[in-house]
């Protein structure tokens, strides 16, 4: 099975999961994000944000494909442009580093490595733009049945399994870190990892197809 990462885009992401592609936790301040959601179409919020960090800062995300179908993404950027950031306990992120919002990947993937081959390709863009580490909110009761915050908050030990460290504790809301450098020197192990599971995957289990590009007709001036 082939695997590739791309980076988020406004085409690719229609490729986000339902939920994902219409949910605007992180890209609006609470009180914005309510009056969103109250609106009807918060999808087009989280449109409008994609656009602007894409335009004034850059690549936002990435997403993987397996056999050409979307099996998990991530999203970062500059806490600036993440006002949700500010509302956490353990906030704000430090100045040195991008925010890690989110992270998703298909259930029948969890825990083969492709989480950690996300982070990395993260790692290996912000290294370029000369940013020094990554910064995650996680939530250490993740899955709770009266949760309200459900999947916007990746949980805490996927960062920890990834090899993030906390640097702010909290019951509920630590602030972890991971330094550029330790994610840019993970090895072999985890792409063996990841070949093993793959192995055992059938397509079935993954989002949906990658619909193909339209056609183009060229015009003769």
């Amino acid at each position: 099975m082939s695997r590739r990462l791309v980076s988020l885009t406004l085409d690719t992401l229609e490729d986000l999961p339902r939920p994902c592609r219409q949910c605007v936790y992180w890209e609006l301040d609470p009180v914005s994000a309510d009056r969103a959601c109250a609106a009807g179409d918060p999808g087009l919020e989280k449109e409008a944000w994609v656009s602007q960090t894409l335009l004034e800062w850059g690549s936002c995300g990435k997403l993987a494909y397996v056999d050409g179908m979307p099996a998990g993404f991530v999203m970062y950027a500059p806490p600036a442009y993440v006002p949700r950031s500010m509302a956490f306990p353990t906030s704000p992120v430090s100045a040195d580093a991008a925010l890690l919002m989110t992270a998703n990947v298909v259930a029948a993937f969890a825990g083969g490595g492709l989480g950690r081959m996300l982070v990395q390709g993260v790692a290996r863009d912000l290294t370029k733009r000369g940013i020094k580490a990554i910064e995650a909110f996680g939530d250490a009761k993740f899955g709770d049945a009266d949760d309200p915050v459900g999947a916007c908050v990746a949980p805490a030990d996927f960062f920890l399994s990834v090899g993030f460290k906390t640097v702010r504790p909290h019951p509920r809301f630590p602030r972890l870190r991971l330094e550029l450098r330790t994610a840019l020197s993970w090895k072999s192990d985890v792409e063996y990892a990841l070949e093993k599971l793959l192995g055992s995957m059938s397509p079935d289990t993954l989002l949906r197809p990658v619909r193909p590009a339209p056609a183009t007709r060229s015009t003769n001036g």
